[in-house]
């Protein structure tokens, strides 16, 4: 059986004007793939992938052959298929509209390791190619969403880093550990947000700066003070914005400055936070 990528799956079969096959990549992952589809009738033919193919049915139902047996999907399933497992694809009556990514086997090790504390972990194994788990099924689509659209890379990132690690510690043969306490190397992170909240900072610096695995820091992170890192650095954004705010700039000056991607990011913000708008607390400080 050949080895293809998902882009050659997808060309072995043209898909019809009611079809949508959008396929990206994420470089914070070393160019891994994604794919957001929905399909009326393409159907895969057998093929296998060198990288593991994990994904979620959004709506609708997917059936496929994989490890021997014949297999359905429905909406908040999670499919997950192995590095070289040969499987097909095709859809039910009606279609199904889903998210899949292709996660290399040294992502999976790392994450793998950092949830059992302990190194060398082989290929890590599923128990079953298809789980009903929508908790995780929600986490992936609105990482995948996020990666899609790419106005939040860190969002993206740490949350594909946690729907992986959660499909890991749930329906893979793993014994997870418990998070210790990480004082210090939480304080430097939150020293590094603070300091560079304007730049758009990686989960992968992060960690550098931690000295922990990616998904390790998180669950400190969190641990320590009740956010995962990217929540942390839209608070400080926001705190940094009133600031400015204050001294009486603009919303869209200060959306800029503070590390937004544009005024309405900063707005949705502000508000959940403070229950009203950046224009509000200006004027209010300007009367």
């Amino acid at each position: 059986m050949e080895l293809i990528s998902q882009g050659q799956a997808l060309s072995a079969s043209p898909l019809r004007a009611e079809e949508r096959a959008h396929l990206f990549t994420a470089a914070r992952f070393g160019a891994l793939e994604f794919l957001a589809a929905t399909f009326r009738t393409h159907a895969y033919a057998p093929h296998a992938h060198d990288t593991y193919a994990i994904g979620t049915i959004e709506t609708g139902c997917e059936v496929w052959h994989a490890r021997g047996r014949k297999l359905y999907a429905g909406a908040g399933d999670i499919v997950m298929n192995h590095p070289l497992d040969v499987h097909d694809g095709a859809p039910s009556e009606g279609g199904y509209r889903y998210r899949m990514s292709y996660p290399t086997i040294g992502l999976m090790q790392e994450l793998a390791a950092s949830l059992t504390g302990h190194d060398g972990i082989g290929t890590p194994f599923f128990r079953e190619p298809v789980v009903h788990d929508p908790v995780g099924a929600a986490l992936f689509s609105a990482a995948h969403q996020l990666l899609e659209e790419g106005d939040d890379a860190l969002a993206g990132e740490e949350g594909l880093v946690r729907a992986y690690a959660h499909f890991l510690g749930h329906h893979a043969n793993l014994a997870v550990r418990d998070v210790g306490r990480e004082t210090g190397p939480v304080a430097a992170v939150k020293a590094l947000i603070e300091a560079r909240h304007g730049e758009d900072l990686s989960l992968a610096e992060l960690a550098r700066a931690a000295g922990l695995p990616r998904h390790h820091l998180i669950r400190a992170f969190r641990r320590e003070t009740g956010l995962t890192p990217h929540a942390w650095l839209i608070d400080v954004r926001v705190r940094r914005a009133r600031d400015r705010l204050r001294r009486g700039e603009t919303p869209g000056d200060v959306a800029a400055a503070t590390g937004f991607c544009d005024q309405a990011h900063l707005t949705r913000a502000f508000k959940a936070r403070y229950g009203v708008t950046p224009g509000v607390l200006r004027s209010a400080h300007l009367s």
